[in-house]
């Protein structure tokens, strides 16, 4: 199998199969971030919206599992050369819901009743960690999360992974970012930067990657975000706010929290709220 965006990957190797070829993760040079322990040794075949053809075909996939980033404005020319290397399954346009992209690639894969296994363990883990948020007094607050770029930022909305996690933990949006966006962070100006503010801010940031160039390579780790939200804290206006004031900025790993997956990255933002506000 050959996997040709961020959550066909995932969703393959939650289901326990291993591709032989991948594409680079969404601002990084690598797999996401948050799969290098899981797939860090999988050749590269390209990245997101421009797979390698010619290396495709040098690893023979039995299967290529596709969505509606993995080529650029669904490049039927690129999706005709793909058909003639093996079969090509489309598991869902760009944002889709999640949960039946997962059980989709896993019909794919003939993997079904793994998959509806695992959603079941999601949903638990989901009301465990949110039934602990709500004794500790965590749902009364509001959260945002926060892409960061160069010096500016971006606000991940209620339709992006991170809010659709926050969303089924019954975790609070501030009233501005209490909605769905365009399917990708929302540019916030510097002058008003105020927009960003919430109890919480979870901050991440994709490395060298932005709108305009999204497969530039960079960190995006938590200590990127670290070092992210250190020169961020020297834009006039973000010491004001009132999540940093109360030291509430929590750095994340930005491949997680401010890009796209599939079953890992939402348990993982499932786990990263527990052991921040549960340990």
């Amino acid at each position: 199998v050959v996997t040709l965006s961020e959550p066909t990957t995932d969703n393959a190797l939650a289901l326990g199969v291993m591709p032989i070829g991948v594409v680079s993760g969404r601002g990084q040079q690598t797999v996401p971030n948050y799969l290098l322990d899981r797939a860090g040794d999988i050749p590269i075949l390209g990245s997101i919206g421009t797979p390698n053809l010619e290396a495709i075909g040098a690893a023979h996939p039995d299967l290529i599992l596709v969505d509606g980033t993995s080529v650029k404005n669904n490049d039927t020319e690129t999706l005709n050369a793909l058909s003639q290397i093996a079969p090509v399954f489309f598991t869902t346009q760009s944002g889709g819901d999640w949960r039946q992209t997962f059980t989709l690639t896993a019909d794919a894969l003939g993997l079904a009743d793994q998959a509806e296994t695992k959603l079941a363990e999601f949903d638990q883990h989901v009301a465990s960690v949110s039934a602990r948020l709500k004794d500790a007094g965590y749902l009364d607050q509001t959260y945002s999360v926060v892409r960061w770029q160069g010096d500016s930022a971006g606000l991940i909305l209620k339709e992006l992974p991170a809010g659709q996690a926050l969303t089924a933990l019954g975790m609070k949006r501030p009233a501005n970012q209490d909605r769905e966006g365009p399917g990708h962070s929302e540019p916030v100006s510097l002058e008003n930067i105020d927009q960003i503010d919430a109890d919480w801010i979870f901050f991440g940031t994709l490395g060298g990657s932005s709108v305009n160039n999204p497969s530039a390579g960079g960190s995006a780790g938590v200590e990127a975000s670290r070092q992210a939200l250190e020169e961020a804290r020297q834009t006039p206006g973000f010491a004001g706010l009132g999540a940093e004031q109360a030291g509430h900025v929590v750095p994340v790993d930005g491949s997680v929290w401010t890009s796209t997956g599939g079953y890992i990255l939402m348990d993982t933002i499932v786990s990263d709220i527990e052991s921040t506000f549960l340990k």
